[in-house]
């Protein structure tokens, strides 16, 4: 039985999340993706700040014996929220806030719910931990249902930015989960993806299976880099960002049969500017 608790705990991976945000941005909401993608990367952030700051214990700290080898495998860092849990809930919940239809919450509720739980089964996390972190992962939810996260002119490059200095200052040794984080809300703040998901089931076939590929080559790919310079705090953070841009608008630009760019808006005909046929 444990291995399907353990098979369910690893919905709760990154791998997992990357899967979600690309296909939820290409196939069913490009501007919702980015909303959705800046909550998650605040969201990681908040939950990786808790987790080093308060420095509680997990339920095996003193008692190894209450979780197995393969369980312990799946819990990094201190216990206070769970990150399984919160992020889970900020993404599959911020997707149904966003799509608001009762099947989709039902699933997401239900999912949510089983990943939470097995943080519990799995003696990885107390109650308490599981708790803050779904209460954590709903508020940012409805901050990716109803936030606004603007570009205008520098508010499109300067939150980046901002982000990006301060993976650069992370000390040595800093826990890798901020630079990702910084990475990622640095990646989804500048994204911009302005095109129209397909339609017919073919083009979202081959948008999916194309995509992914492209993804997770990159991931890969960046993932292979010598250690010494992959964990530096700013090279981690470029790598997501860049990931994140490669999904958002990589992807796009080398899919544009599938993915097309939205129209742009019809201009009001006027005596000076008569709209001809060919605009």
């Amino acid at each position: 039985m444990e291995s399907v608790w353990l098979m369910i705990t690893n919905l709760g991976r990154d791998e997992v999340f990357i899967v979600a945000l690309a296909l939820y941005t290409w196939l069913v909401s490009p501007r919702g993706g980015r909303q959705l993608g800046v909550a998650f990367a605040l969201s990681y952030l908040l939950n990786a700040a808790l987790k080093y700051g308060l420095n509680l214990p997990r339920p095996f700290t003193d008692d190894p014996s209450v979780a197995s080898a393969a369980a312990r495998a799946t819990a990094g860092g201190p216990g206070l929220p769970s990150g399984h849990s919160q992020l889970a809930a900020t993404l599959w919940w911020g997707i149904a806030a966003q799509v608001r239809r009762p099947w989709v919450t039902g699933v997401t509720l239900a999912l949510v719910a089983l990943i939470a739980a097995s943080r519990l089964v799995l003696h990885v996390h107390y109650p308490s931990d599981v708790a803050v972190g779904l209460l954590l992962g709903g508020a940012f939810a409805l901050l990716a249902a109803r936030g606004a996260f603007p570009q205008a002119g520098a508010l499109r490059w300067a939150p980046p930015l901002a982000a990006l200095v301060v993976a650069a200052l992370l000390p040595i040794g800093a826990p890798r989960e901020f630079a990702v984080g910084l990475g990622l809300a640095a990646g989804f703040w500048f994204a911009r993806p302005t095109f129209t998901p397909p339609r017919d089931l073919a083009g979202r076939l081959i948008v999916a299976l194309a995509g992914l590929t492209v993804v997770f080559a990159v991931y890969f790919g960046l993932g292979a880099l010598p250690a010494g310079i992959k964990e530096i705090g700013l090279v981690r953070a470029l790598r997501y960002a860049l990931l994140v841009l490669v999904a958002a608008e990589g992807v796009p630009l080398l899919l544009r049969r599938w993915l097309p760019g939205e129209p742009l808006p019809a201009q009001p005909a006027t005596r000076h500017a008569p709209v001809t046929g060919t605009r």
